[in-house]
């Protein structure tokens, strides 16, 4: 028979704020305790308050970066069309791809049938940029300009070798889906900076490449086994930016705060009972919807950014889901003190027409991309904010579909494939990593994405082995049972 739970005193209710009313009450309390002090750093000051009283863990170590942009270029960018130079590949050209160098790997079941393997070398130019000497394509001219603030990973690797499986991969450490995602993981680890927001917020764009691109889903960004209260909130851009954020015909502000006071009772009483994190996770998330009625129409509103902002971040920041800008917005949630956004832009899996298709979504990246990483320098946050650019796979040297003169495509490689980070700790104007003539194989320093993961984690204050959370009777991190912290990535 179950016993409901006695009420619980003040300090060990604060203690298991998991299971309580989230961080906002948990801020009352602890100022009426005199433990959290008055200071003009307020967001800062709770955080590390609240990490002194137990209630969000300790960082493992001095972090680098307090938050992360990631730029997700969903469909898998070609790293020899935009980073990845092989300038002997043209005097390779239609020539048969050497079974030494495909070693068996193991193909898709587009090219897989094919009876011939064909190598298309990049038709676009590549010119060293910065005082770094950065290889770029030329088909990124804006990225070209902040080449010093980037760290080229050209050697990173995958295992998954379809879409699915490889995005679930780099946002959960997992292929199956059913994990936490990467962003629930921070959430769950380091708290939030910003009561009235999000601290996992996601927004998804789709480019001028191809425009069957492969869907994405709303589990990428989930919390997995980890309470809910972790997991991204979506911003849309038609309507709210929120599901639910506008009152109902007939409802004002005070007769909404009437009814989640009330609701708030009955959830407490269940809560008493049950000590379910998920009805602690429902308070809080009603909570948060209320002050978001505020915090996110002024955060979407950019009428006050300068012509010369627009103009830095391109013709379509004032687009609504743009790339351009979401990139403004992800600039203006950091700065509100969210710790991880994540932008999804699909367009890049370019199997047929990709010196066509390319061309449209690097136009639609490019100049949004710089403008983010000179924003946040010119503003200050750079230095700590973690800003990470990347698809899920590589594409092949050999042509999927027929060689031509001015066409070719490629298909998935997961086997080498060319990331990017800028700011946050990261070795600023460094390339790391090497890959084979074909770049198909790597040749040095490999980097895994648990490597990836670890890494990331590490910048941020976190021991990727440390991070865990039971489920089910074991032990879950990111990185699993693998992974290791690049230093060559750090400052």
């Amino acid at each position: 028979m179950h016993t409901p739970a006695p009420q619980l005193a003040r300090r060990y209710f604060c203690g298991r704020a998991a299971l309580g009313l989230g961080t906002a009450a948990l801020a009352s309390l602890l100022h009426a305790d005199g433990l959290l002090a008055a200071t003009g750093d307020g967001d800062q000051n709770l955080d590390s308050a609240l990490r002194t009283y137990g209630v969000l863990p300790a960082l493992h170590h001095a972090p680098r970066a307090r938050r992360v942009i990631y730029l997700f270029q969903s469909g898998g960018p070609s790293q020899l069309d935009l980073f990845d130079y092989k300038p002997q590949l043209a005097g390779l050209r239609a020539t048969e791809l050497p079974e030494s160098v495909r070693m068996g790997q193991r193909l898709t079941g587009m090219t897989s049938r094919q009876a011939s393997f064909p190598t298309a070398p990049s038709m676009f130019r590549f010119a060293q940029h910065g005082e770094s000497g950065i290889w770029l394509s030329e088909l990124l001219p804006y990225t070209a300009q902040v080449a010093d603030e980037l760290c080229v990973v050209k050697s990173l690797y995958t295992e998954a070798i379809n879409h699915d499986p490889a995005v679930t991969f780099f946002q959960t450490g997992h292929q199956l889906a059913g994990r936490p995602s990467i962003g629930a993981w921070l959430s769950y680890g380091l708290g939030s900076e910003n009561q009235d927001l999000p601290a996992f917020v996601v927004m998804v764009s789709i480019g001028s490449g191809n425009p069957a691109d492969p869907p994405l889903y709303d589990r990428l960004w989930g919390s997995g086994f980890l309470p809910s209260k972790y997991q991204g909130v979506k911003f849309r851009s038609v309507g709210d930016p929120v599901l639910y954020l506008s009152n109902p015909p007939g409802v004002d502000g005070a007769a909404r705060r009437e009814m989640l006071d009330d609701l708030a009772q009955l959830n407490q009483l269940k809560l008493a009972e049950y000590a379910d994190p998920e009805i602690a996770t429902r308070i809080a998330q009603y909570e948060l919807a209320y002050r978001m009625q505020t915090s996110v129409p002024e955060l979407t509103d950019v009428s006050d950014e300068t012509e010369e902002t627009f103009e830095l971040y391109g013709p379509d920041s004032r687009r609504p889901g743009s790339y351009a800008a979401n990139c403004l917005l992800a600039r203006r949630l950091v700065e509100r003190g969210v710790r991880y956004v994540q932008l999804f832009h699909r367009g890049w899996d370019q199997h047929t027409n990709l010196p066509k298709q390319i061309v449209g979504q690097a136009r639609d990246t490019d100049q949004p991309t710089a403008a983010l990483i000179m924003d946040l320098r010119r503003r200050g946050l750079l230095e700590d904010t973690l800003v990470v650019w990347g698809g899920e796979f590589g594409r092949t040297v050999y042509c999927q579909g027929t060689l031509t003169a001015d066409n070719y495509g490629r298909d998935h490689h997961p086997r080498c494939f060319t990331i990017w980070m800028a700011g946050g700790g990261v070795r600023a104007g460094s390339t790391c990593g090497e890959t084979d003539d074909y770049s198909y194989n790597i040749v040095r320093d490999p980097v895994h994405v648990h490597d990836l993961h670890a890494t990331m984690l590490h910048l941020l204050g976190i021991d990727h082995t440390r991070l865990i959370y039971r489920f089910q009777g074991r032990d879950y991190r990111l990185t699993d049972v693998h992974g290791r912290v690049v230093e060559g990535l750090l400052a």
